[in-house]
């Protein structure tokens, strides 16, 4: 019998010492059946006394420790700040049962916990060790200029202007990078005002395009709205923030597009919503990779990623700020035929 509780245990002790001992006086004293009232008799006294002492010695020195262990297990797991953990009752008869699945979930829950630590300090390894190479990169770059001028490269006008110009393009990257570290741990502590108002998503777009089109020319990259799309879209958010994260988005899809390629844009009315997909045609992205692309400083290939010249924080800070706004973001790639990233933007009254 499975999770006996006190009472069935003192039960089925008692008749069985009662049994024993009426059949062992019994025998002893040759009773015959024509005894069978003093039998009986016997039988019901004993079987009460051993009941109530079986059943006072398993409450008083078993249960009702166990019983302690199973409300300080217990009481630990409650909110104090919201439950009064003195007035908690135990939930059954069965102590054991009860500690037995508290224990179990507190392992469990403990063993999710221990992992959950371990990835973050993996996480915190990594990006340690990615924030310390991409600082040493560019400054390295900027020590070997200086000294190389200093050594007496500076005379020569020619290589001087080509040194000076390579060290202030290490300089804006250094520059770029602290300010991307700046706003990330803005929008992860949360410390970050939205000034959200309504405006034409569509429009911002064409904006994004006219402003980056400089960059897509030089790949011969096409940027298009998708047909049928082409009318205005209007949203409730940070139109400087939403114009950041058209702007990383469409710029990720130049750097990693193929030469002569199409960049779309959609928009899809999603009731509540309003879901911006850009899509592109270029190497695409292998799908180990997809889960961790929003990570900061997380690089699919990492020297190709530097060439572009990137901080490598730009889709954690799209992502920050899509959620800064109570949305989503996602990601979806193949390999060879091209990427789609899409976010939602809550629909304002006026669409």
């Amino acid at each position: 019998m499975k999770n006996l509780t006190p009472r069935t245990i003192a039960f089925y002790s008692a008749i069985s010492i009662a049994a024993l001992a009426t059949f062992f006086v019994a025998v002893g004293n040759r009773l015959t059946m024509d005894n069978w009232v003093k039998c009986i008799a016997l039988f019901v006294i004993v079987g009460l006394l051993a009941y109530l002492l079986f059943y006072f010695a398993m409450e008083r020195f078993i249960y009702r420790k166990i019983k302690l262990v199973y409300k300080t297990i217990h009481n630990l797991k409650i909110d104090r700040f919201t439950k009064d953990i003195l007035g908690k009752s135990i939930r059954s008869e069965d102590p054991i049962a009860d500690v037995q699945e508290e224990v179990q979930e507190w392992a469990e829950k403990n063993k999710q916990e221990i992992e959950s630590l371990k990835r973050a300090e993996q996480y915190r390894k990594e990006f340690l060790s990615n924030l310390s190479h991409e600082f040493k990169t560019p400054l390295f770059s900027i020590q070997g200029y200086v000294h190389t001028l200093l050594d007496g490269a500076v005379e020569d006008q020619e290589v001087n202007k080509h040194f000076l110009e390579k060290t202030a393009v290490s300089v804006e990257r250094l520059t770029n990078l602290v300010n991307d570290l700046e706003e990330i741990a803005k929008l992860e502590s949360g410390d970050i005002y939205l000034e959200n108002e309504t405006f034409d998503i569509y429009s911002l777009t064409k904006d994004v395009f006219e402003e980056i089109e400089y960059k897509a020319d030089t790949k011969n990259i096409k940027f298009a709205v998708k047909k049928g799309t082409e009318r205005p879209f209007y949203v409730s958010a940070d139109k400087d923030k939403i114009r950041q994260v058209m702007v990383n988005l469409l710029d990720n899809s130049i750097k990693y597009g193929n030469e002569n390629g199409n960049t779309t844009v959609s928009f899809y009315d999603m009731g509540e919503n309003i879901l911006i997909e850009i899509t592109d045609d270029g190497i695409g992205i292998a799908e180990e990779h997809l889960h961790r692309l929003f990570e900061r400083f997380y690089r699919v290939d990492k020297s190709r990623s530097r060439e572009q010249g990137g901080t490598g924080l730009g889709l954690a800070i799209v992502k920050h700020i899509v959620e800064a706004h109570n949305q989503i973001i996602n990601v979806r790639s193949k390999v060879g035929i091209g990427t789609t990233f899409g976010f939602t933007l809550a629909k304002a009254a006026e669409s």
